[in-house]
């Protein structure tokens, strides 16, 4: 099969893509490259370095499916730039669909957030329930959902909503709990912990990756799916990171006291079970660390990487 994928460079789609080169696909790898390239050369991968909002450039001649992971991700890089935001993460993905649609590609599949949904008090978070995003980052996801969606008829999509993604990438993230307090742990002897009590769900990047190979191999389970499977506090994350590298923790006050849960049953009924969990991440990042092929770097870190580039 020949797919596109976009932000094929970023965190997650630099461990998918030589997950779907192994599996046979041909690959065009779509990026900006604002955080580099770290993809191995293959025979059956392009690397094209785009922006996508210059739709006209990226390339769908001969494509059966398109992943797009393209965004400005997460809510501090977000709000770093409003306008910047909207262009890439919600009408850079209407233009996309346009065109996918008017070449007759049949199946996109579209990472958006389980942060649509805002603060909820329910204690199970599922599809059905109302979005309420609350920053620039969520809303542009929401929007970017609704408008793959209005395109159900001419193609088949599938949403992802993932919890927060732990794990190792040769674009790695360490802005994100889990990773960033494990690095912490082994760069400080010393874990800074804001409140604690904040419930977070989870996916390991491995899962996350397998996830949308699952669901192209299956283009009939459309629709919308969370992909969580861990949610537990920010509290007991660090314990589990102590557990694994001794460090000390350190609580302080914190004035975001939101919580976010996310039920993943509906994905398990359709079939697909993770493989790893937060605590296989925790093993992951310290082995890595441990023998060198790790170290704390701003480009690891969205938001302090984006502000260098605008200073």
């Amino acid at each position: 099969m020949k797919l596109l994928v976009t932000g094929a460079c970023g965190y997650k789609g630099s461990v998918l893509v030589p997950k779907l080169l192994a599996l046979g696909h041909e690959v065009t790898a779509f990026d900006v490259q604002w955080f580099g390239d770290g993809l191995t050369t293959h025979p059956n991968l392009q690397v094209v370095k785009g922006d996508v909002r210059d739709t006209d450039s990226i390339p769908l001649d001969g494509v059966d499916a398109i992943i797009h992971l393209a965004s400005v991700a997460n809510d501090p890089c977000g709000d770093l730039d409003p306008k910047l935001t909207w262009e890439i993460s919600a009408l850079a993905t209407m233009r996309l669909a346009d065109k996918a649609a008017r070449w007759g590609i049949r199946h996109i599949i579209y990472a958006s957030s389980g942060s649509v949904y805002g603060v909820k008090s329910e204690p199970q978070v599922t599809e059905d329930l109302e979005l309420a995003p609350l920053t620039e980052y969520n809303k542009t996801k929401m929007v970017a959902e609704r408008v793959l969606l209005s395109y159900r008829d001419d193609m088949a999509v599938q949403i992802v909503r993932p919890a927060t993604v732990c794990g190792l990438s040769p674009r790695m993230r360490l802005d994100v709990a889990v990773n960033m307090l494990t690095m912490q742990a082994l760069t400080n002897g010393r874990i800074t912990v804001y409140g604690g009590d904040q419930v977070r769900p989870n996916i390991h990047i491995d899962d996350i990756t397998d996830l949308y190979i699952y669901l192209l191999d299956r283009p009939e389970l459309t629709g919308v799916y969370n992909a969580g499977f861990e949610n537990i506090s920010i509290r007991e994350i660090a314990n589990r990171v102590a557990a694994v590298v001794p460090a000390e923790i350190v609580f302080t006050p914190s004035n975001d006291p939101r919580s976010y849960r996310q039920n993943s049953d509906k994905l398990l009924a359709a079939g697909f079970s993770p493989r790893k969990t937060i605590d296989d991440a925790i093993r992951e990042i310290t082995a890595a660390f441990q023998r060198g092929a790790l170290t704390d770097q701003d480009r690891w870190h969205n938001l302090r990487w984006m502000q260098k580039a605008r200073s």
